[in-house]
This record gives structure tokens, sequence and C-alpha cells, in this order.
């Protein structure tokens, strides 16, 4: 009989990606029961958390840069947002570990911030923005590293939420914070042109390195050669 052999080396690989998907589930997890959390209260205590959202240029509507994505108008908003919001999430941590942190935090901040700088005089709530800012950091981040692990993932998210781009134009959907769309997309292209030295690069080859050493081996030789030549023209 057959003994069936695991190669350890790939059972070790196996279980460090296993667990680097599992961590990267906890904070958009987390994220995810806090913005249900918060409608279940609104349901169950029958109040309105709208005004804790981000009204322009208001400084009551300041908090809401951080409150607002955790607001939802009901819950057919709040599936809408989850969803997208915790599978782009999930994707930015798994993929982009080192710095995934970062980019969350700052997408939730400028995205909210951008809209109380330039919004309309209204309440802005939900986490449309931060689902914006994501798709498109994934996206863009891909395409500036030319890594073709990240371009794939930059064509799985043009793939499934391509048609978010329409968001993006005013008046092409009723009661819907189409800044939030368009800010919170131009802070995800900011933030993928600011962290595209860090974070996942495309890998350099060895044959790549020895071929560059040979190239600078021969330009080395070449301006040895010229300088002998010189040396011989001044005698």
């Amino acid at each position: 009989m057959a003994s069936k052999y695991i190669d350890p080396e790939l059972h070790r690989e196996e279980a460090f990606y296993r667990r680097k998907l599992l961590i990267s589930f906890i904070i958009p997890g987390i994220f995810i029961f806090l913005m249900w959390l918060s409608k279940v209260i609104e349901y169950l205590f029958e109040i309105d958390l709208s005004q804790s959202g981000i009204h322009p240029l208001s400084i009551d509507g300041l908090g809401g840069i951080i409150l607002s994505p955790f607001i939802h108008a009901d819950f057919r908003h709040l599936i809408s947002n989850s969803l997208p919001l915790f599978l782009l999430s999930v994707a930015l941590f798994f993929f982009y570990t080192e710095v995934a942190l970062k980019v969350f935090l700052y997408t939730w901040i400028l995205s909210g911030l951008f809209v109380w700088l330039a919004g309309r005089s209204a309440w802005h709530i939900g986490a449309s923005g931060m689902v914006y800012g994501l798709a498109s950091f994934l996206f863009f981040s891909g395409i500036i590293r030319k890594y073709f692990r990240l371009v794939a993932l930059s064509l799985l998210i043009v793939f499934l939420y391509g048609s978010m781009v329409w968001g993006i134009f005013p008046g092409l959907y009723e009661n819907v914070s189409w800044e939030s769309h368009m800010l919170g997309f131009f802070a995800g292209i900011a933030l993928a042109i600011a962290y595209r030295k860090e974070g996942p690069q495309p890998p350099v080859y060895e044959w790549l390195d020895e071929e560059n050493e040979e190239e600078e081996k021969g330009r080395e030789g070449d301006e040895e050669k010229l300088r002998g030549g010189d040396r011989e023209r001044g005698r």
C-alpha cells in the first residue's frame, strides 16, 4: 500500500495563508458588526441617528466624519454596503497586509473629510464612501505596481464592482450621496499613489539580476577599454 506523502513546506505554506486569511477577517468583521449594531439600536429604541452623519462645513456635522459609516437609512441601505465593504476590506488586509490598516483608516477619514469640505448641504450617511475608496485603491494600486497578482485583483474588482462607477455622477440615483462616492473614489486613487512604494512589490527574479550584473560588467569593460585607448593616444 503506497503511503501518501505530504510536502512539509507546502503544508506550512497552506497553513500560513489560511491563518493570514482568518486574520484578514478581524477588522472588517468588527467594522461590519458595529454597522449592524448601530442599525439594530436605532430599530429597537426607535431613534434616528442620521443627524450624527456628515453635514458639510457644519460644526454639528464634523463628528460624522467618524460616525457616518455606521449610520444607514434602512436595512436595505445597510445590506447594500455591508457585503462589498466586507469583501473589499478582506482583500485589502490579505493582499496589502503591510499597509492595510493605514489605508483602511485613511480611506475612512479622507472620504468623510472630503465630503465635509465639498458635499451638498445635507446629512450624508452610510459607508458607501469607504466602499468606493477601497475599490478605487485596490484597482489603481494593482495597475500602478504592475504586479501580475495585484493586476488580476484589479481586474476582479472591475468585474465585480465596475458598474459602481456610475454612482460618482450626480443625478443618476435619487436620495444617494454621489459626493461620498466620487470623493471616496478620489481618496482611493490618492492613497494608491501615496503607498505605491510600500507593501507588495513585483518580485525580482534571479536571472534578471544576473543579466543586470553582466550588463554592468560589460559597461565597465567598455569604459576600461576607452580609458586604455586614451592612454595609448596620450603617449
